[in-house]
């Protein structure tokens, strides 16, 4: 005879089945949530601003909503989200924003995370979750192919192309066979465009100590090949290890692409790992303007693209591929005791998520990207991509002729840089203008430092941005422009 007492297990029973509501609780549960994100998803197309200035009451108002024993009404929840989450702070999710590098939230990809939510499926082994597996590896096989890379490259989706480069580094650090007393004789190269990310991957990855050489620039902002070449020769003939060189497909300050074919042919004849960070330019590579430009991508050991970038979808979905699989598979392959059984099934062809990263626990990202190819087609994506291109060259030639602006390069891709020229000071000028724009809240753009000068950028990426919000962005930065030249006149 137990000695539980058994009345005690039907109370807490009892307790725990809100924990998973029933059919008809469930439904009126989901057509709350989907009222309230149809309604400012309705707003979004409408004029819900790119930032939202004057949230930080209701922000401040979210600490009155502590968690609590018992349940709150589902209205009640939803308004405090809307009031505190949905309308404050950085919308990435509208058309009107131009800042940093924009990501979408696409649709398709949010019911894809519900999906994937409810079902729960386990997505980091094989045997936990075959076609989940499946599935991510067919994401990454087609990457591959528009890439370049061979079918069966290693890969894995990650959350992010932080990960996504660690992964790559780590990967690059035991293929090159690097050893901890070797670290600080060995050398990676990269440039004053390389995205934070990659700096603080490598010193995840324990190359801290690695000498970094900063590779110089030509007048667009790219890495010079031959510059690369010049150093690795030096520091080869002063006793030094080279591995690794960096390369950006798409730098996040300036939208620059380095010239990736002669980066690859410095790398070839030197024996060194070359690896691409194109989390922002790498989804180009669908349109045959973006794979011209993106040229010599395919002759990478490695590269990284996030989906949630030049794919539009919700943000925390990374990729990185390596073009030889074993490396991947030699860099963080593992096994437990409590293992057996899972490793046991595991098919040559499909090597399990865990196999070929650092995560063991994840969720399963492969279904927001696959729904959305599967449900909009690759040619919605490829149109919406030479879209991006052609409208960032259109607002770099529309703010280039506004009177007073000056703009940077041509965009490479869908990024570029500008500057308001007016009597002052410039960097307080262009601070003046940006923060015009934040307070205005029409539209939203982020700045950057080039060559020790404040500078206003301008990214174009949302699936959302068309013709309309780019000519109203440019509208407003020479309305605000005008506005920040009567106060500065007035002073």
């Amino acid at each position: 005879m137990s000695s539980v007492d058994l009345d005690r297990v039907r109370e807490l029973e009892a307790r725990t089945r809100i924990l998973h509501p029933g059919l008809a609780s469930r439904r009126d549960l989901l057509a709350l949530v989907d009222d309230h994100v149809q309604r400012w998803l309705e707003r979004l197309s409408d004029d819900l601003p790119g930032y939202g200035p004057d949230g930080q009451t209701a922000v401040d108002a979210l600490q009155d909503a502590p968690i609590t024993e018992h349940p709150r009404p589902p209205e009640e929840v939803l308004e405090i989200v809307g009031r505190g989450v949905d309308h404050v702070g950085v919308n990435e999710s509208s058309g009107s924003f131009f800042g940093y590098i924009p990501g979408s939230g696409l649709y398709f990809g949010a019911l894809a995370d519900y999906h994937a939510a409810v079902v729960n499926r386990y997505a980091g082994v094989y045997y936990a979750a075959p076609g989940a597996v499946r599935l991510a590896r067919t994401c990454i096989e087609w990457l591959a192919e528009v890439l370049g890379y061979p079918a069966d490259c290693g890969g894995d989706i990650t959350s992010g192309g932080s990960i996504a480069n660690l992964s790559a580094l780590v990967t690059a650090r035991d293929a090159c066979g690097l050893r901890s007393e070797e670290f600080a004789e060995s050398v990676i190269y990269l440039s004053s465009q390389t995205h934070h990310a990659v700096d603080k991957a490598i010193r995840i990855a324990g190359l801290g100590d690695a000498q970094r050489r900063l590779v110089p620039l030509d007048g667009r902002y790219r890495m010079r090949a031959d510059a690369l070449a010049r150093l690795v020769d030096e520091d080869r003939r002063a006793g030094l290890r080279p591995f690794l060189v960096v390369a950006s497909a798409g730098a996040t300050d300036t939208g620059a692409v380095d010239p990736l074919d002669a980066i690859a042919d410095v790398c070839e004849q030197r024996s060194l790992w070359f690896h691409v960070d194109a989390a922002y330019g790498g989804a180009f590579a669908l349109t045959v303007d973006g794979a011209s430009r993106l040229r010599g991508i395919a002759r990478s050991d490695s590269v990284v693209v996030d989906p949630h970038k030049g794919f539009f979808l919700p943000f925390g979905t990374g990729v990185v591929l390596v073009r030889d699989r074993m490396h991947m598979a030699r860099a963080f392959a593992g096994s437990a005791a409590y293992l057996e059984d899972a490793m046991d099934s595991e098919p040559d062809v499909v090597a399990s998520p865990a196999e070929l990263s650092p995560e063991l626990t994840r969720p399963f990202r492969a279904l927001r990207w696959w729904l959305s190819l599967q449900l909009a087609g690759v040619d919605a994506f490829r149109a919406a991509l030479d879209e991006k291109l052609l409208l960032a060259r259109y607002a770099h030639d529309r703010i280039g002729a506004l009177d007073g602006f000056e703009v940077g390069p041509e965009p490479d891709l869908s990024v570029f840089t500008f500057r308001h020229v007016a009597n002052g000071d410039p960097d307080a000028v262009n601070r003046a203008l940006v923060d015009a724009i934040h307070t205005d809240g029409r539209i939203y753009v982020s700045a950057t430092v080039l060559d020790d000068r404040y500078t206003p950028r301008f990214a174009v990426l949302n699936c959302r941005t068309h013709l309309a919000e780019v000519d109203r962005a440019v509208d407003v930065i020479a309305e605000l422009a005008a506005r920040v030249n009567g106060s500065l006149h007035d002073r």
